[in-house]
């Protein structure tokens, strides 16, 4: 089909109704898989809050590395069209890998909710996401570039709508799936166990891939497919190397100086491609300080997510999972987008500032490290919230009297501790020593205790002092992803079972304890049975807190008084609502860095190597993350909060040092440039001809003068 004579509907082709469709579902599938990512190793796979950083940013950076290499094969091999389905079938069949490395019955054979070769799930979800940032890196330069093709010469104003009905779709993919894929990771599924369903919530983002990818090749018949031209990004790297080669080559001769180390090219390649890749090189030069800005930018999806696991997602009437905080970021650009466009910078120009791009991008710049000024603040307001845990050399003790009788209990350095009966003490006791006397008068005993430093531990204290005295092994950190813990100490000399309609705790011996389960916040109903006995009673849960539920022995006679819950961990209590003003900082930093400098990239790129720039700003993005990553395991700061005032002031650095380099830069006009080249090129081969004829000329008059002495020398013989 030939350009521009596709079918239209209002003025538009019917073949970009297929694209813009496909880039929804394609935007829904990536952000979605990436909301409850980070989350998926922590919870899943249990690493830590590091390791999950790391290869969530090794993941991203790859995303953003892959392009240069989906351009080059649309480029000079398979074109744009052929480019696109072939990735996106490798960037579907990632997502349905990763769907199946969550799914926990694969490899759970006893039941318990913990897969049994964790290796499987972890192989599975690493081939996962390599071919999808395979696929999703590689179409991304070509989706755009397909649909601006589809438009003919005499449809400048629908290619431009087209543009930012493109953008739009991509924020809402955005929106939408920052929103919906939390609320699936939220639900309980699993055949043998129930377990917060990372395999829907990755499942919904690669069905959306597999619709992304049918629906484009229903439109195939409809496309304008342009043949490979050629790769510009090749010639350019062939033109660099070569002017780095002839100046080494002839670096200890005497050749006349070159104004710019490129005209060692000219040689070889053509002197308006030399200026081009000079103007390119300009750009690039400004770039070097740009990653830092990623660094701080792509947190949102992981040191803030993590972040957000520890705060209260109550709003009253609604309920935000931490995964869901992320819709804030496409909400704010759909809302400071036009903002911005039509408000803000028309002002400052009105004020008589000159508001350059270069400027806007190091404000940009300054507002992301506000940014993280305010997740510092933020994250020293939780820490004043969290719980007292032990270090490395120490260990914490906590009491839980099982019996009837009040007792009372002496430990080395404390005051003597009265304990009711059926009653826990009400927080840890910190201790240096590994071995330490416990002592309870009434009848008087004493008990040696060993102690696991780093950790915490419930002593059970039971009624007939002289039975066995049990240590359970207590949470050291906040419960993941804002769930609560929960676990029942069965004070009975009978057996009793305990559920919830998602948790089996399981049959409980007499004067034994289950391991904490995970639940979600809201309200939940416990049942509690054995053969002859049934009895409920029901408990409504916040966010990160942790209880255990000592049942006595008189509990089928009367439940809720025979059951009492102990905290051994608050619930959260900063509000997620405090995390506002740090995604209103970023995001605006966004705006005015992001969107400025892809059209500042754009202006200041010669007419073919736009894409060149475009492959170079990606690339800022993809160093940007693996700052991050080295970063999370070199650095390894105690706290949190330091290491956002780390971010936060190398990227002030970072603006001052930018500011300085933009302060040198002048603007210019590429065509201007291109069509001054083209003028001497064409005034060059007008002189040429015009040394030819004057060649010519001379040559006939010789040819005359030679014949007429040849004739008068003919005369004299």
């Amino acid at each position: 089909m030939n350009k521009g004579t596709s079918k239209e509907v209002f003025g538009y082709p019917i073949s970009i109704f297929f694209i813009i469709v496909n880039e929804f579902c394609e935007r829904f599938s990536y952000y979605g898989m990436r909301a409850v990512l980070v989350l998926y190793f922590t919870n899943f796979f249990h690493w830590d809050d590091d390791l999950a950083t790391s290869v969530y940013h090794a993941f991203v950076a790859l995303c953003y590395l892959t392009p240069i290499l989906g351009a080059t094969v649309a480029d000079s091999w398979l074109g744009k069209y052929k480019t696109i389905i072939y990735l996106s079938i490798v960037y579907a069949i990632g997502q349905v890998a990763m769907a199946v490395s969550a799914i926990h019955d694969i490899t759970d054979t006893d039941g318990d909710g913990t897969p049994n070769n964790m290796t499987f799930h972890i192989a599975m979800s690493m081939v996962g996401l390599v071919l999808i940032a395979l696929g999703t890196g590689g179409i991304k330069p070509c989706v755009s570039a397909f649909g601006g093709d589809q438009f003919g010469d005499h449809q400048d104003k629908q290619r431009r709508t087209f543009f930012s009905v493109f953008y739009l779709c991509i924020n809402g993919g955005s929106l939408l799936s920052t929103i919906i894929t939390p609320i699936l990771r939220a639900q309980e599924c699993g055949i043998k166990s129930k377990e917060s369903c990372y395999s829907l919530a990755f499942g919904v983002p690669a069905a959306l891939m597999v619709v992304s990818l049918l629906v484009f090749i229903v439109g195939s018949g409809l496309y304008y497919k342009d043949e490979p031209q050629g790769n510009i990004m090749v010639d350019v790297c062939k033109c660099i190397g070569f002017a780095i080669k002839n100046r080494y080559r002839h670096r200890s001769k005497q050749y006349p100086k070159r104004q710019h180390w490129m005209d060692w090219a000219d040689e070889k390649y053509d002197k308006l491609l030399i200026a081009q890749i000079k103007m390119v090189l300009r750009v690039l030069f400004l770039y070097i300080p740009l990653p830092m800005f990623w660094t701080l930018f792509d947190q949102k999806g992981s040191r803030w997510t993590l972040q957000a696991t520890t705060m209260d997602g109550n709003f009253g009437a609604l309920i935000v999972q931490p995964d869901q905080m992320q819709t804030v970021n496409p909400i704010l650009i759909l809302t400071l987008v036009p903002i911005m466009d039509f408000c803000i910078y028309p002002l400052i120009k009105k004020c008589g500032l000159d508001f350059t791009p270069l400027k806007r991008m190091t404000v940009g710049m300054f507002m992301a490290s506000i940014a993280f000024v305010c997740a510092a603040v933020v994250q020293l307001e939780i820490d004043k919230t969290l719980p007292n845990f032990p270090s490395t050399t120490q260990g914490q003790l906590k009491l839980l009297n099982m019996g009837n009788n009040p007792v009372t209990v002496r430990l080395p350095g404390n005051e003597p501790q009265d304990l009711p009966a059926n009653t826990a003490s009400l927080d840890y006791f910190t201790f240096e020593s590994e071995q330490i006397n416990v002592s309870i008068s009434s009848p008087e005993v004493t008990r040696n205790i060993s102690l696991s430093m780093g950790e915490r531990q419930t002593l059970l204290i039971p009624s007939d002092l002289t039975d066995e005295w049990l240590q359970t092994e207590d949470l050291t950190s906040k419960p993941k992803q804002g769930q609560n813990a929960v676990r029942f100490v069965n004070g009975m000399n009978t057996v009793v079972n305990v559920s919830t309609p998602s948790v089996y705790f399981g049959l409980i011996e007499p004067l034994y304890y289950t391991n904490y389960s995970l639940i979600k916040n809201g309200e939940h109903t416990f049942t509690l049975w054995n053969d002859a006995q049934k009895c409920d009673f029901t408990m409504t849960f916040r966010f990160g807190s942790a209880y255990t539920f000592f049942i006595n022995s008189n509990l089928f006679s009367d439940c809720l008084k025979s059951i009492t819950p102990i905290q051994d961990m608050q619930p959260n209590s900063v509000s997620l609502a405090l995390q506002i003003p740090q995604y209103f900082f970023i995001t605006a930093g966004e705006v005015m860095f992001s969107v400025t400098g892809l059209a500042f990239s754009y202006a200041q790129a010669p007419s073919n190597m736009k894409a060149v720039l475009q492959a170079g700003w990606l690339l800022t993005n993809a160093v940007g993350n693996i700052i991050v990553l080295i970063v999370a395991e070199v650095a390894k700061l105690p706290e949190q909060w330091t290491e956002f005032v780390l971010f936060a002031c190398l990227l002030i650095a970072v603006c001052f040092i930018f500011s300085f380099m933009a302060y040198f830069y002048t603007y210019i006009d590429p065509a201007e440039i291109e069509a001054q080249f083209k003028k001497k090129d064409d005034d060059d081969d007008e002189d040429d001809k015009s040394k030819r004829k004057r060649a010519e000329v001379e040559m006939v008059k010789r040819r005359s003068v030679n014949s007429h002495d040849e004739e008068a020398k003919q005369t004299r013989i």
